[in-house]
Parts: structure tokens; C-alpha cells; sequence
């Protein structure tokens, strides 16, 4: 077993050497070259829908699927409290505002219930986001977003091949967006992508990530709208294709490592894991667990730094959107009460989760994580 044992770390396990080294032989290192379109074209074949468009890295996006979407000033996104801040602060960037939404309690994605609430003349559109590879209640959703004529743009950057009542992410909203940033369950070091089944938003997406050139008309270097250079270079492409190719096992191994960790810490009094929403697949990209220091005997400070003592990394859990200083600068509602963020903030981190992960190894900081609460459990 190893000495040190990483928070998460990428999983380079198929052909991403001999493709990134066929890139670099034949000179295609930049965003033209066979393994962006190959590598655009598998994406969207594994999610089910019929176009995707690469970029750069996740939060870009994000930014990517709100503009093409057509927010802008004046309008309002919703979105979890309980997310990463790229997903605030895309909305930011297209001069929208976020509108903040509590965490279920349970299974900790966007509390459905508490977003009518929130629906004022200037909402636009419902950025639900897949908290952890958990897919949200999407039915749920849908209902919402049609009452009141709402996009659905949904964040997957944590969620590659979760399902949703059979439907992979990717396949149930207007748009959505992933990341491959290192520690997802599929990655090309830094990049993202922005899928959906419409032609129009994908024209609006292929356009502005390419400073918007006209899309079917020579190079003149006029240009009609303010655009964006998002694209992605051939070389990350081509470990993304490799990943592609390897994506249900991958997938797999994350499943695996959350059924382990319940196996082990699962009946531990204090200890609480999310729960899978109803009808979803949740793919595990993060195993997080909240610490009741009450009930368990140790706060979850406490339970990280026996950890590190014991070279086992974690990370906290996301500090909601409604704390966030920025956020507050810029003129968002930071207002009001959000108890379940506020907990899962408090309380929670992330236990070690990458795909390479050993059955002795998860043992181990089940163990230690045991041991960490000085009640003999």
C-alpha cells in the first residue's frame, strides 16, 4: 500500500500516450486535428445526443451554454447554494445574476422544493447541478422549467455517464456542460464540454467558442458579435478520446469505491453519506461523508487531521454561494437561510476517491477514520 494516499488523482489506464504522441509526430497540437472532432463525436455518442462542442476547461463551459442559451444583463439564473463557484460565476460572467436554492438534506443536490419560491419575471432559466455524480430530480425539473417557460442548462461537470431514469447526463436538458479537469471520472487534464441535441445551440455554441469567425463563410476577420477563444488543443482531445474510450469502466471503479466505503463506514453512528436520488445512477466522483461530532465523538476537523497524520488526503466540501464575498461584491442576493449547505459545509469532506484506488487502500482509511472518533466503534 502506498505511503501517501491522494485525495483523487487521474486515471491514464488506455490509448492516451499513443494518441497524444500520434498528435505531437504529426504536428497537430493545436485546436485543428482529428482528435477534436473524434474525440466531440464519441462524447456525444456515450451521453445520447446528437452534438458536442470541446472547450478549454469546465467553467468556460458553463459560460459557453449560457451564452448560447442567450443570457445575459438583466436576466436571473437559479442555481444550488451548495455548488463549486464556477457555476456562480459563469452566470456572472454573461452580466445575469445567480439566485440561490438550499441542498436537499438528503441526497444534497438543488432542493426542488424551494425553487418556485425563487421564479421571478427575470428568471431564465434552472441550473441544476449533479452534486458529486448524483443526477438531480430531473422529472421534477422539467415540470418547474415548463410551468414557467424556463431553460433547463444543466452542470455536469461532476457527473460523466450518471444516469437518470435509464437517460445519461448530457441527454435530459436543453444544454449542459462537463468537465475534465484531473480529478474527474474523465479527463484530459484541463477541458470541458457543452452537448445538446439542438441544432441552433449548437451553431450558437461552435460559434462563439471560435471568437465567432462566421461558421460557413470564408475567413475575412470581420466580425458581427463579441466572441470567445474556448477551444481545445488537439493533445488534450487526444486523451480525452482514450478516456472516452475506457468511460463505463472508469465509471465502474467510482461505483465501486463508494460500495466499499458504505461497507465499511456506512452503520458508523455519525457518520452520513449522500443519498441516491430516485430512479439515477450516481457515478461517485466524490466519496463525502458528514460528521456528526455529537453523535460520533469527533468533529470533522478532528477526523482530518488524524487522517493527514496517517497520509490520507481529503478536501472540505464546497462554502455555499450565499457566503461567498464576491458574490456579495457583485450584487447577488446572499440573504436568507440555508441550513443544509451551512451543515454539509460545516461538516463535511471528501474522503479519497480516484479510480485507481485498492480495495486494502479504502480499507485503511475506513479504518483510520474509525479510529479517529476515540469511541471504540
Amino acid at each position: 500500500m502506498r505511503d501517501f494516499i491522494p485525495v483523487c488523482e487521474p486515471m491514464l489506464a488506455g490509448n492516451e500516450l499513443a494518441y497524444v504522441t500520434d498528435a505531437v509526430s504529426t504536428g497537430w497540437i493545436s485546436s485543428s486535428g482529428k482528435y477534436v472532432t473524434e474525440f466531440e463525436k464519441a462524447f456525444a455518442d456515450y451521453c445520447g445526443v446528437s452534438h458536442a462542442v470541446a472547450v478549454c476547461n469546465g467553467t468556460v463551459a458553463l459560460h459557453l451554454m449560457l451564452v448560447a442559451a442567450g443570457i445575459g444583463p438583466g436576466d436571473e439564473v437559479i442555481i444550488p447554494s451548495f455548488t463549486m463557484a464556477s457555476s456562480a460565476f459563469a452566470v456572472c460572467y454573461t452580466g445575469a445574476k445567480p439566485v440561490f436554492v438550499d441542498a436537499d438534506c438528503e441526497t444534497w443536490n438543488i432542493d426542488v422544493s424551494k425553487i418556485e419560491k425563487k421564479i421571478t419575471n427575470k428568471t431564465k432559466a434552472i441550473m441544476p447541478v449533479h452534486i458529486f455524480g448524483n443526477p438531480c430530480d430531473m422529472d421534477a425539473l422539467s415540470t418547474i422549467a415548463h410551468k414557467h417557460g424556463l431553460l433547463i442548462l444543466d452542470d455536469s461537470a461532476e457527473a460523466h455517464g450518471a444516469e437518470y431514469k435509464g437517460k445519461k447526463t448530457g441527454s435530459f436538458s436543453d444544454i449542459t456542460s462537463f468537465s475534465f479537469f484531473a480529478n474527474k471520472n474523465l479527463t484530459t487534464g484541463e477541458g470541458g464540454m457543452v452537448v445538446t441535441d439542438s441544432k441552433s445551440h449548437f451553431d450558437r455554441l461552435r460559434y462563439f467558442r471560435n471568437v465567432c469567425f462566421p461558421l460557413d463563410a470564408p475567413r475575412v476577420y470581420m466580425h458581427e458579435d463579441i466572441g470567445f477563444n474556448y477551444r481545445m488543443s488537439n493533445l488534450h482531445a487526444a486523451i480525452g478520446l482514450a478516456q472516452v474510450e475506457k468511460a463505463d469502466h472508469y465509471r465502474d471503479l467510482r461505483i465501486r469505491n463508494a460500495q466499499l466505503y458504505a461497507k465499511h463506514l456506512s452503520r458508523v453512528p455519525g457518520i452520513t453519506f449522500q443519498k441516491d436520488t430516485t430512479g439515477a445512477l450516481n457515478v461517485h466522483w466524490m466519496n463525502a461523508i458528514v460528521i456528526d461530532p455529537k453523535v460520533f465523538g469527533n468533529g470533522r476537523d478532528g477526523v482530518i487531521s488524524r487522517l493527514r497524520e496517517r497520509g490520507i488526503d481529503t478536501r472540505l466540501l464546497f462554502t455555499g454561494m450565499h457566503r461567498q464575498n464576491a458574490l456579495r461584491k457583485f450584487g447577488c442576493d446572499c440573504s436568507g437561510e440555508y441550513p443544509v449547505c451551512d451543515r454539509l459545509t460545516a461538516n463535511g469532506f471528501y474522503l479519497p476517491s480516484g479510480s485507481n484506488l485498492t480495495e486494502e487502500e479504502i480499507a485503511y482509511v475506513s479504518k483510520v477514520v474509525i479510529e479517529s472518533s476515540g469511541k471504540g466503534f
